[in-house]
């Protein structure tokens, strides 16, 4: 799955506050944690505080702070704010065929499965995989754990 710039520049900025929830962090440096713009993240940062999830604090000390639970705030959440998760509605070329409607059909499974895949997974869930993944197999592992998890 791609996702928008801003979607990953947010995910990496709730992973970055959520991973450090006593401290106030800038955008300037998770920006250079990511190497990212700071700029494109500071707008980011200004729709997740808008969105609730973070807290942000002006003037001198001031940054960034983690203010969602990360055991309810999944991935859903976080990228429906940036990427437009919906199925296709119709009304494109070929769409009013057996085959456009089976396509269609076909299109809206996947996105349901995409959809419920991205919200069972936690912000709490994406920090144990990043702390897992220090070892360079440690993410496979438990993604692996998570995919048989929820497929049995």
């Amino acid at each position: 799955m791609k996702l928008h710039i801003a979607t990953r520049h947010a995910l990496f900025a709730i992973l970055e506050l959520a991973s450090h929830p006593e401290r106030q962090m800038s955008a300037t440096d998770i920006a250079e944690k990511f190497n990212i713009s700071s700029n494109h993240l500071a707008k980011v940062m200004r729709t997740l505080g808008r969105e609730g999830m973070i807290d942000a604090s002006r003037g001198v000390g001031g940054g960034y702070r983690f203010a969602a639970n990360p055991k309810r705030l999944n991935l859903l959440d976080v990228i429906s704010i940036f990427e437009p998760l919906q199925a296709p509605d119709g009304g494109e070329a070929g769409d009013d065929t057996a085959e456009g409607r089976a396509l269609r059909k076909v299109l809206s499974e996947i996105e349901d499965t995409i959809r419920a895949t991205l919200s069972s997974i936690t912000i709490d869930t994406m920090l144990k995989i990043v702390r897992r993944s220090d070892d360079g197999k440690g993410a496979e592992r438990a993604v692996a754990a998570l995919q048989s998890r929820r497929w049995s």
